[in-house]
């Protein structure tokens, strides 16, 4: 078996990293960076560009970008591009490919074993499409586990003294919280609550509103429904945000947002750390009653707890990280990374379910004990939801009960299964619905119905259904209407082997070229700024190249370019270079 890896597939960024010696190692990516944004993109010629130059190019490809794809795992949601319709699995299946090959690159062979961390909140037909997505992208994946358990592994690893710890995950679209007990090698999960739709998603959405209405009140114009500007001021919100973390104020400039009447209209506008938090104080007090829930659940209060990690980049933000002081009387430990401890756990697990530890290490001694986050029931009469499983019970499980015929002579019953808390069935999420025949005839109350349900250590669900008297049994795996078929999948599969090579070797080209057009700008401003302090001859020289570069970039665009345009460019990109480092100069 070669290396397994752990991936964090995030809703804003994803990670990888995989056990090098007895340690988890996160590994960078082919543009050296050590987390990938989860964006994909499509061009106009039907290639896709995964990552951080998918990212980069989405203000001249809004309609053709997708993001927080996460947020849509195992709903009905397709992104339509030029006719064809991509379900959310066949996209994370993109990012997931991304990593996979970058993790080749780093361990000089093929992967084709992974972990995967899902939201410890995440309901059964979001586990199993983030599986499908693993299938889709070539990775056989051996476990799904929860963020906040992986979290507290990567931290358990060097922190192994018996303690009770609080994990507060704030990523980009989802919010966890779990209560873990550390024991003599053991990490068990007691309780865990969330929201799977509260993250810097929804940080960054509040500050574009606010823009938006500050740009309208200023200039008189709505820019609304204008995608490629609210694309660029939703990427300058993002670094608005991350900026507000260190500093008291963030400046966002966007020159030409917009033209009306044939002049153009330029951003300009300062925010405050303060307003930052008034405009997204309410999100931040959402976090407040899973934090108490999984108290309650885990039968614990605030003293109780020894340590609250912070998981998620989210968590930088000083008025999340005063809430948490705030809601648990304590200071929260910095000791781990919130963009790369989830993908270490993953590595960690990777590397004990591969064996690959070293016997007798801290690593190779720990067990994991997961739990399940939301209660399972059965509809019975009256629409009564009859839990078998309640949440936070450890997995995995398997539970059964009997249960009977409400009518004389029925021969099949409808087992219809549910998640959620609520007592009817009305108010819960209907997961499976499968039926059970060949009952033999009775009066009502008299046949005996044993229906079982089994949750695999990803927390995948298995149900069945069995007449005791006649032994006809009828058993289903949970998925959902929204989840691939096999036919799908393999055809999914396929296309994802076809456009491997292809969809790499664009990427490459729109680094490229965005990486040239950055080059021109720079260059530029240097001209600009140094107009009196450079001779004339060293002027010339690089404005002379600059011009060059300009041209071969010509009106082509990152997702637009050619190879034969790209030859062009990197011949120039190489001038360009030559002429800065021969007079000295560094960018």
């Amino acid at each position: 078996m070669g290396k397994i890896i752990g991936i964090d597939l995030g809703t804003t960024n994803s990670c990888i990293a995989v056990m090098e010696g007895n340690e988890p190692t996160v590994i960078a990516n082919k543009e050296g960076y050590r987390t990938t944004p989860s964006v994909v993109a499509f061009s106009k010629e039907g290639e896709r560009i995964v990552g951080n130059a998918a990212k980069r190019q989405a203000a001249v490809n809004a309609d053709r970008t997708v993001f927080s794809i996460k947020r849509n795992m195992g709903t009905d949601y397709r992104k339509k591009v030029d006719g064809k319709k991509y379900t959310p699995q066949e996209i994370s299946a993109m990012i997931l490919r991304k990593l996979k090959e970058d993790a080749e690159s780093f361990v000089g062979g093929e992967v084709t074993d992974a972990v995967i961390t899902v939201p410890a909140y995440f309901s059964d037909a979001q586990r199993q499409a983030t599986k499908d997505a693993g299938r889709i992208a070539g990775l056989n994946v051996l476990r799904i586990i929860n963020e906040p358990t992986a979290a507290a592994l990567a931290y358990g690893l060097d922190n192994g003294q018996p303690q009770k710890i609080l994990v507060y995950d704030l990523g980009g679209g989802t919010f966890d919280v779990s209560i873990i007990e550390i024991g003599d090698n053991l990490i068990q999960v007691l309780a865990t609550s969330g929201d799977n739709h509260l993250g810097g998603d929804d940080f960054d959405q509040r500050i574009v509103q606010y823009l938006v209405e500050q740009f309208k009140q200023s200039e008189g114009i709505n820019i609304e429904k204008d995608v490629a500007a609210l694309q660029r001021i939703r990427e300058e919100a993002e670094k608005a945000k991350k900026e507000l973390s260190s500093a008291l104020n963030a400046n966002i400039n966007l020159p030409f947002l917009a033209v009306s009447k044939g002049e153009p209209h330029h951003m300009d506008i300062n925010i405050t750390r303060q307003q930052f938090e008034a405009i997204t104080m309410d999100l931040i007090n959402k976090t407040v009653a899973p934090v108490e829930n999984a108290l309650l659940d885990a039968g614990l209060n605030k003293n109780d707890i020894n340590m609250v990690l912070l998981v998620g980049g989210s968590t930088r933000i000083p008025a999340v990280q005063e809430k948490v002081r705030e809601i648990m009387g304590r200071e929260p430990s910095r000791n781990l990374n919130p963009d790369e401890c989830v993908a270490m756990g993953a590595a960690i697990q990777g590397g004990k379910l591969g064996n690959q530890l070293i016997p007798g290490s801290t690593a190779s001694e720990i067990i994991l004990m997961d739990v399940t986050p939301l209660s399972l029931s059965i509809e019975t009469f009256g629409g009564i939801a009859s839990r078998l499983i309640e949440r936070n019970t450890t997995i995995p499980t398997r539970h059964s009960q009997i249960f009977t015929t409400v009518g004389n002579y029925q021969t099949s019953v409808d087992i219809k299964v549910y998640q959620g808390e609520r007592k009817f069935t009305k108010d819960n999420k209907l997961i499976a619905n499968f039926r059970l025949s060949g009952i033999r005839r009775a009066m009502a109350g008299i046949p005996q119905i044993e229906v079982t349900f089994d949750i695999d250590v990803n927390g995948i669900v298995n149900v069945s259904a069995k007449d005791l008297d006649t032994n006809n049994e009828q058993s289903v795996t949970i998925t959902s209407s929204s989840n691939m078929s096999e036919d799908e999948i393999e055809r999914a599969k396929w296309e994802a082997d076809i456009y491997g090579k292809q969809d790499e070797t664009k990427g490459e080209l729109v680094e490229m070229v965005i990486s040239a057009e950055n080059m021109v700008r720079t260059v530029s401003a240097m001209l600009k700024e140094h107009k009196k302090d450079w001779d004339k001859e060293k002027r010339k020289n690089i404005k002379e190249t600059c011009s060059m570069l300009s041209k071969a970039l010509g009106k082509t665009t990152p997702e637009k370019v050619t190879q034969i345009e790209a030859q062009q460019i990197r011949q120039a990109v190489e001038e360009m270079q030559y002429t800065l480092e021969k007079h000295g100069i560094k960018i």
